[in-house]
């Protein structure tokens, strides 16, 4: 009786839950009155679930996409806000406190609402109109009970949308592509954790300036791990591909331009697709769910991509604290007041938490974020992206521009994050620009945090917008950027010293380089390819220290494997998983003795890092990491033995059953996954995958799990021989509604390359288009 009785009630419970969801799905037909509007909208969704809105003037435009995209997406623009905001806790509890504090710390909501301030009265309305109609959908949202399933299971409502909510979520994508800070204070706990040799083995480079630093900064006394054991870090791998061929190489005489952003991967996506119609504007592409206008896309004219540029943008600051007064700070022979803020963060079921920011002259004192001692010393970040920028007005001129010479010139208001912006247009024009503020320093080399307490190490300025690098119309006919180095050693001014692994580039380049003509396919292709530069040149060096020592049968076999190995990263094929596992069994047993794991996420740019670790040891100079290892050979058969031993045990001794799709696999997890078992409820099914981090076709997986966190979430392909259209898909899908058809539609279109097209044209009944007609409430 009683098993029959749980039977009636979990079938009770799953009914309620399912008549809650059905509820709730957005309405994508008939008629809505929407406050706010001045006359109606019309809403096509089409195929894919992407809308195409039109409306009669501005307002009404961004009035509909605010409430468009809450329909799909209201609880991802929610948590966004929040993290951001450092507001994750009102609502989950104490185990997001500390990352609170982070943000609290960091002050993205600051930078955000000083932005605001900044900003002309027409972005300010264009904001507050998309405000608008997110607050419609809120508002009408709670009145019918139709919040989304997330907001019941999490236990509360949204609160109304503001203008600086939307810059807030601008700034975090600006954290998450900022860059470098970590890396700094990693290599600060090296100087004062290892001798010198062994630390600067470690090091991206090491010019003339930086014993003088050294020298200054030495012995802080600082607790890294301590103060930065829970730091919020970016994924080091976030980033993009993109690339403009002229039309001397393309197959329709027209440029061809392709771009996929590498980010964090989940459900729903970080982005969201969209087509805005109004008069004098019309631009399709995708945007961060939160966000008016069109980030990255095209118009009837022109068409544009992105990647990360990876500026030196943030710098940290040793700061010297007055032993009688721990809110002030040592500059030229002077004691400087700092500003504190007191912070009061909301905690669900639990008291409310004060939390200090004490803010220097060169920013927020970072190392203090998870305790509130007053060591001697601080570590402040000074940031381009914390200052007010206004990169919105930005996005609607380039929204709206018809050339490169209108686009480059939007570009002077974009400034955080930078980035390689490449653009093509139906004239035949191609161009890129490493467009952003970009610091000019007194001393260049900044891979280490620098004094506080003298100006020798103030910013100058920035790199001015017309000497930032430029190319248009090369004689090469391509221009393509994969977080690569983007400016020769001649270049007047420093960007960075620490950028990607240079394989992507080489094989994009390596396929723009054909003399055939370059079609949409190729280029579709080219954003999957699963070629592994970084195979081919490290995979020799590795087998040759192996093959110098007796082998076993199944180490012979796997050899015979990588030798025959086409280094391609196949999901079928065995060869990369024993590659991969092989790379990061070496790295691992480089650091694991000696390096904290929460030290080890701090390692910015540890791939490469590695690779020139193993390059120099093969060229006869071993540094001191691997040479405590026994020299390349020792550490090479070492971490082979170690790979075998790893894969046999979880994969068996058949080495023909070892295949990388079996590890390397594809889920796009929803935030609340981690709650068992909603992630039967919320996350799509599982799909094996090829690729890598280091292949053009970008899949960067998770060290433990092997589950595929990080890459292009959205890819696009555009011929300017047709800007009616272009080629798109989003993983998982387009809404963030489980139910919705466009919840997970594309994860295998994502999974295997496959692509959908958006036209400018959908109208009801084309492409099994869905047509909702919002209209004035009569309240205005």
């Amino acid at each position: 009786m009683i098993g029959v009785a749980l039977v009636i009630v979990l079938a009770a419970a799953a009914g309620t839950a399912y008549f809650l969801l059905q509820k709730s799905k957005p309405q994508i037909n008939g008629t809505l009155a929407i406050n706010g509007l001045t006359s109606k909208v019309d809403v096509y969704r089409d195929a894919n679930g992407v809308p195409h809105i039109e409306a009669a003037s501005m307002k009404d435009l961004f009035i509909a996409q605010g409430y468009v995209t809450a329909q799909d997406r209201m609880f991802q623009m929610d948590l966004s806000r929040r993290q951001a905001s450092g507001k994750l806790s009102e609502v989950i509890g104490e185990k997001t406190l500390t990352r609170d504090r982070f943000f609290r710390t960091l002050g993205l909501r600051r930078a955000a609402e000083a932005s605001y301030n900044e900003y002309s009265s027409e972005a300010k309305q264009y904001l507050q109109w998309y405000a608008d109609g997110v607050n419609a959908y809120i508002e009408k949202a709670k009145q019918d009970n139709t919040l989304s399933i997330e907001f019941l299971l999490v236990g509360y409502k949204p609160e109304k949308w503001t203008p600086v909510d939307s810059l807030v979520i601008g700034k975090y994508m600006a954290f998450d592509l900022g860059g470098h800070w970590e890396g700094q204070a990693f290599r600060y706990y090296l100087i004062e954790k290892f001798p010198k040799e062994k630390a600067l083995d470690l090091f991206p480079g090491y010019p003339a300036e930086a014993p003088a630093i050294l020298e200054d900064i030495k012995e802080s006394g600082l607790d890294y791990e301590r103060s930065f054991a829970d730091a919020v870090i970016p994924n080091f791998h976030n980033g993009s591909n993109n690339w403009v061929v002229s039309g001397s190489k393309t197959g329709s005489g027209k440029p061809l331009l392709a771009n996929d952003p590498h980010l964090q991967l989940g459900t729903p996506s970080i982005w969201y697709q969209t087509h805005l119609t109004a008069p004098d504007y019309e631009v399709s592409g995708v945007v961060f769910a939160g966000i008016p206008g069109i980030i990255v896309g095209h118009n009837k004219q022109i068409a544009w991509g992105v990647t990360n540029v990876g500026p030196d943008v943030q710098e940290l600051y040793v700061e010297k604290r007055n032993p009688d007064n721990p809110y002030e700070f040592q500059y030229m022979a002077n004691w400087e007041e700092a500003d504190v803020i007191k912070e009061v963060i909301e905690v669900k079921d639990k008291p409310d938490v004060e939390h200090e920011v004490v803010i220097t002259r060169h920013g927020p004192v970072i190392s203090e974020f998870a305790h509130h001692d007053k060591p001697g010393t601080a570590l402040a970040l000074k940031w381009t992206a914390l200052q007010p920028s206004k990169e919105l007005e930005a996005v609607i001129q380039m929204n709206r521009s018809e050339n490169w010479e209108q686009f480059e010139k939007a570009l002077e208001s974009f400034h955080t994050p930078a980035q390689n912006f490449v653009f093509a247009s139906i004239d035949g024009t191609i161009a890129y620009k490493a467009n952003g503020l970009i610091p000019i320093r007194n001393q260049k080399y900044s891979s280490l945090p620098v004094p506080g307490w003298n100006d020798q190490y103030e910013w100058k300025g920035y790199i001015p917008w017309d000497k930032l690098p430029t190319t248009i119309n090369p004689e090469k006919g391509y221009i393509a950027t994969a977080n690569n180095k983007v400016a020769s050693d001649s270049y007047p001014y420093h960007i960075s010293d620490t950028f990607a692994q240079p394989y992507r580039q080489q094989r994009i380049m390596e396929v723009l380089e054909t003399n055939r003509k370059l079609t949409v396919k190729d280029m579709q292709a080219l954003q999957f390819d699963q070629v592994n530069k970084q195979a081919e040149e490290l995979l020799p060096i590795l087998l040759e220290q192996v093959m110098n020592t007796p082998l076993s049968e199944k180490e012979e076999q796997i050899v015979s494997v990588l030798k025959k190995w086409n280094k391609k990263d196949s999901k079928d094929s065995a060869a990369p998983l024993i590659f991969h596992i092989w790379m990061e069994t070496f790295s691992n047993e480089l650091f694991k003795e000696e390096i904290s794991e929460d030290m080890m996420k701090m390692f910015d740019g540890r791939e490469q890092v590695v690779d020139e670790l193993i390059r120099k040891a093969y060229a006869g100079k071993p540094g001191p990491w691997i040479e405590q290892h026994g020299g390349l050979e020792k550490a090479a058969q070492k971490s082979f033995a170690d790979m075998v031993a790893k894969l046999t045990d979880k994969y068996g001794g058949d080495i023909s059953e070892w295949r990388w799709g079996s590890f390397h696999t594809l889920t796009f997890e929803h935030p609340l996954s981690a709650i068992k078992p909603l992630n039967l409820l919320f996350n799509p099914e599982t799909e094996e995958m090829g690729g890598s981090r280091v292949t053009v076709g970008v899949a960067g997986w998770n060290r433990e799990t092997g589950n595929i966190t990080h890459g292009g979430a959205w890819r696009m392909v555009i011929d300017m021989d047709d800007t009616s259209k272009a080629y798109h898909v989003v993983g998982p899908g387009q809404s963030g509604h489980v139910l919705s058809p466009w919840y997970k539609d594309q994860v295998k279109d994502w999974a295997t390359g496959k692509y959908h097209v958006t036209k400018l044209t959908a109208k009801k009944n084309e492409n099994n288009s869905e047509h909702l007609v919002l209209q004035p409430s009569g309240e205005n």
